[in-house]
């Protein structure tokens, strides 16, 4: 009997020391981050890193936006002549019209820009109510995560945010003075050709090309945050950034 206790006493201090050794293994993984000596992110970490790099980025695109040539200077997004309607500006250059046509471009541009200034608010309510859940999810969901996030929380609203104001800026800057004689002519044209006249909503169309420039430059930020350590200007962004890319 005395020879079975031992090998039975050994056995026991193997099991209950193998237990602690992964006991203590299992807290490492779960304290430290890839096996560094760094702390792992807490979710409180990851919530608020991912709030301070969108406020960033939301902040940067609409301040590089809502400016004077914010989108007529930016050949990435700026407001071309309404595609649906490019007849009349090919037709309204043949007419020696081109002064107009020009004016008309810059003016929807203006009206952009003018729009944008309403961005901020809306995509701050969005930032708010974002869940622990929305940030792993952007955090690991790679280049433009963030702001397909944004897309999907703000865009109706700011649909109903930019119309009026768009609108508005139609009207101050008298853009119907020069979309109108050209249309006019244009389908005046067509009456006795026989070809298709156009009816362009000029409020729709500067409203949705200005919200889709607006996140193209949320998402050059927010990318520019993922990969470019020197765009992680607080130490938290730095820490959660730095968790995935390494740097």
């Amino acid at each position: 009997m005395k020879k079975l206790l031992i090998p039975i006493t050994i056995v026991a201090a193997l099991v209950i020391t193998s237990c602690d050794v992964l006991e203590t293994a299992a807290n490492d993984i779960l304290t430290t981050d890839g096996g560094s000596s760094e702390p792992a992110l807490t979710e409180g970490e990851v919530a608020s890193g991912l709030k301070e790099a969108l406020s960033v980025g939301i902040t940067n695109a609409v301040d590089v936006t809502s400016v004077v040539d914010g989108f007529l200077g930016n050949a990435e997004i700026r407001l071309p002549f309404p595609p649906d309607a490019i007849k009349v500006r090919e037709k309204a250059i043949e007419w020696g019209l081109q002064g107009q046509v020009d004016k008309f471009e810059t003016t929807l541009n203006r009206a952009a820009e003018e729009a944008c200034k309403e961005a901020l608010p809306i995509f701050k309510n969005a930032i708010t109510s974002m869940t622990i859940q929305d940030a792993f999810g952007i955090l690991n969901g790679g280049e433009g995560a963030a702001t397909n996030y944004l897309k999907g929380k703000t865009t109706n609203d700011l649909v109903t945010a930019f119309r009026p104001k768009v609108d508005a800026a139609i009207a101050k800057v008298k853009l119907t003075e020069y979309w109108d004689p050209m249309a006019e002519k244009y389908n005046t044209a067509m009456t006795f050709t026989g070809g298709e006249k156009v009816n362009t909503d000029l409020g729709d169309y500067v409203t949705r090309r200005a919200i889709t420039g607006l996140f193209t430059m949320v998402e050059k930020e927010e990318n520019k945050i993922r990969m470019d350590p020197v765009a992680r200007v607080s130490e938290l962004l730095q820490k959660v950034f730095g968790s995935i890319t390494g740097n």
